[in-house]
């Protein structure tokens, strides 16, 4: 054989082994890799778009790249539907004539996928009233095939359950990222408006795959620059790039900015200087920025400025906003988040004044987005408001990108909380307008810091899109896309991340303690903490552990918080006997030696969540490695260190807690159980001014 031949032979076997790709997590959930080959078998022969917007024709490109890669061959566009042919189309086009019916149940973004037969023609139509739907509909079929599923099979419809989903990014202008574990900001603030990095497309596909239609660019806490013309142009470029994925952009606006860049002497809602500002503003915004979606606020809480520092309420703020943006179709985002226990009374007692265009975005629970809060008691408390609920996904209280801590049992824990605000089956999720989730993102390779974090901001677009979704129900579609639809991947990835949540809060903040962590950078545990100048930021002050109980009492003879809950659930939550006991020493502080469900005292309980919580780790960590066979070995190794992190740091913060429990209590561990491996001394000790996120 010659050289020639030799060099042919090897370029051929080159050509069909394809381009070595790395596994690191970029392509998140939208890997596309082919379908085994009997699936592959039905490929369609052409992709029709009857339609020219950008949006249909970035269904169209993710359906291209999608098809192609699962079938493992181009599939190209054609203008003639040909049998066994995808067709993108509105409801009524020729092609999808014959679901003409299905429009009103679709409504605005809703869409169908079906098998149907036009002329003697079997063509897969994705339809839908608007070409927002079609691009929703066009990333269902994807996920129908990446999820195990045949194409001759397909019927779906679908339509959203909340209007406004939306990212909220705390990332600074700086490049910063408040409470962000993966990397540096995605916006390249100092580069835009020129260069509009590849990387923000697939921010949109990956956000338009899951539904989500909104996202806030810059932090809550924000800077008066944001709304500055230089800062306007950047936004107007990220609006650009997204706009074929149906995201609108919004801006954090800083309540003060129309002193500190329109050199007014004040920010009154009620001065008519300012009001006539936050009008020009809105109109300078609009101009660039056309279909801008609006502001999201944080004012008068933890000492950012607001209407009260003026004797306002909060709807005077929201409402002197609402009128800025009113005449453009945008709406105010106003946070209801301060942490004093008159919260409750700023907000509930102003409900039904507010304005149409303002949401009031409240957290999941009533304190900070703690590993397990009960639901907020403003769900059911203000029936004349559209309210926001507000999740993080960023893990600011979970392990921060470390730890595995599936988050969608959280979210379904809070939207399915039955409020009793209209008698039985008044949920959480019945109750809402929108969905704001904080988000995970940054410039690390994988997006989210690691692999199964991905999975939180995944579950976060399908809850927004559907409260009533169920977890374990996205933790098997998530493992499919992510991974592979092997059912001994997704049966054991799914078992990992169903209890993840809950070990958490076992090691962490059991039986409804909470507030916990080190304090500012919110990593590690103190519950030793006390000295703060605010009593709400000292970990003391949520668990008033003594040495004759521990809880917060917050029945009649303590802060009364209970009586914020519509009667029937107060009715519940004053007795300790029928409060759930996975929210026991949130509403409740009693003896040690109280006797729970189990037939164990308190002592004896709060102990044994400890261990259980430390122990499913070392399961997660048992079952990850047991599929190092079937895991590309990027993805593996950097998920197993991260699971041996989350090991170190579950037995620290249960040593470290229960050093301190019993030096408070000075009872001793019952029987058998293995003692902290330090003293409380070294414990506190321990110091991280370095810490991630702050």
């Amino acid at each position: 054989m010659t050289r020639a031949i030799l060099w042919l032979c090897a370029a051929l076997l080159l050509a069909g082994a394809g381009p070595a790709q790395a596994e690191d997590g970029y392509d998140l959930w939208l890997r596309y890799r082919p379908l085994p080959a009997r699936a592959r078998a039905n490929r369609p022969p052409a992709i029709v778009v009857r339609g020219a917007s950008p949006m249909m024709q970035a269904a169209a490109d993710e359906l291209s790249r999608g098809l192609g890669g699962l079938f493992a061959a181009p599939v190209a566009r054609a203008d003639h539907a040909r049998d066994g042919a995808v067709v993108l189309a509105r409801i009524g086009h020729d092609e999808a004539a014959s679901l003409r019916a299905l429009g009103p149940r679709l409504g605005d973004e809703g869409y169908v996928v079906r098998r149907i037969t036009v002329a003697g023609r079997a063509l897969v139509v994705v339809a839908a009233n608007d070409d927002r739907g079609i691009l929703y509909g066009g990333f269902a079929l994807l996920r129908w095939l990446q999820t195990g599923h045949t194409l001759g099979a397909v019927a779906l419809m679908s339509r959203p359950k909340v209007k406004l989903r939306v990212l909220d990014h705390w990332d600074n202008l700086n490049g910063s990222v408040e409470r962000g574990y993966a990397g540096q900001s995605l916006w390249d603030w100092w580069m835009l408006p020129d260069v509009r990095e590849p990387r923000y497309v697939d921010y949109a596909r990956a956000n338009a795959s899951i539904g989500v239609n909104g996202a806030v660019l810059n932090n809550v806490n924000a800077s008066a620059s944001s709304l500055t013309q230089r800062y306007i142009s950047k936004a107007a470029a990220l609006a650009d790039v997204f706009r074929p994925y149906g995201i609108k952009v919004y801006l954090s606006a800083r309540f003060s900015a129309p002193i500190e860049i329109g050199h007014l002497s004040t920010a009154d809602p009620k001065d008519p200087q300012v009001a006539a500002w936050w009008r020009a503003k809105a109109d300078e915004i609009y101009a660039a920025i056309p279909d801008f979606g609006g502001f999201l606020v944080k004012a008068s809480s933890e000492g950012q400025p607001g209407p009260q520092d003026y004797g306002r309420s909060h709807a005077d703020g929201a409402n002197m906003l609402a009128a800025a943006l009113a005449p453009h179709g945008g709406v105010v985002m106003w946070r209801a988040f301060v942490y004093a226990h008159e919260a409750f009374d700023d907000f509930h007692l102003l409900d039904g004044r507010f304005a149409d265009n303002v949401l009031v975005q409240v957290k999941n629970g009533p304190i900070d987005f703690q590993p397990r809060e009960p639901f907020h008691p403003l769900f059911g408390a203000m029936p004349h408001t559209p309210l926001m609920i507000e999740f993080q996904i960023t893990k600011e209280y979970l392990g921060f990108a470390s730890h595995l801590v599936y988050l969608g049992p959280l979210f379904e824990e809070t939207l399915r909380a039955d409020t009793m605000a209209k008698g039985a089956g008044s949920t959480v999720a019945g109750m809402i307008s929108g969905m704001a989730g904080v988000a995970n993102v940054g410039r690390d390779r994988d997006w989210t810091g690691s692999i199964f974090n991905q999975a939180n901001w995944y579950a976060f677009g399908r809850y927004a899109w559907d409260p009533t979704s169920a977890s374990d129900a996205i933790a098997r579609e998530w493992a499919a896309m992510t991974f592979a639809p092997d059912p001994a991947v997704v049966d054991r990835v799914a078992r990992m991340m169903a209890g993840s949540r809950e070990a958490a809060v076992d090691y962490m903040t059991p039986l409804g303690l909470a507030h916990l962590m080190g304090t500012d950078h919110h990593y590690g545990p103190a519950p030793w903490v006390s000295a703060l100048a605010r009593p709400e930021w000292n970990p003391v002050y949520y668990h008033r552990a003594t040495a004759d109980g521990i809880g917060f009492d917050r029945t009649a003879s303590g802060s009364n918080a209970i009586a914020q809950y519509a009667p029937p659930v107060a009715q519940r939550l004053r007795d300790p006997a029928t409060t759930p006991e996975r929210e026991l020493l949130w509403f409740h502080h009693l003896r040690w030696d109280y006797r729970m469900s189990s037939g164990h005292s308190l002592w004896e309980e709060l102990v044994a969540h400890y261990d259980r919580g430390v122990a499913y780790v070392d399961q997660m960590r048992g079952d990850w490695t047991a599929l190092k066979s079937r895991i590309d070995a990027e993805r593996f190794e950097k998920t197993a260190a991260l699971l041996g992190i989350q090991s170190r740091e579950a037995r620290w913060w249960r040593d470290a807690s229960l050093a301190y429990w019993m030096s408070v209590n000075h009872l001793p561990l019952p029987p058998g159980v293995r003692p902290p491996a330090h003293d409380l001394a070294w414990y506190k000790a321990e110091d991280f001014p370095d810490a991630p996120g702050h």
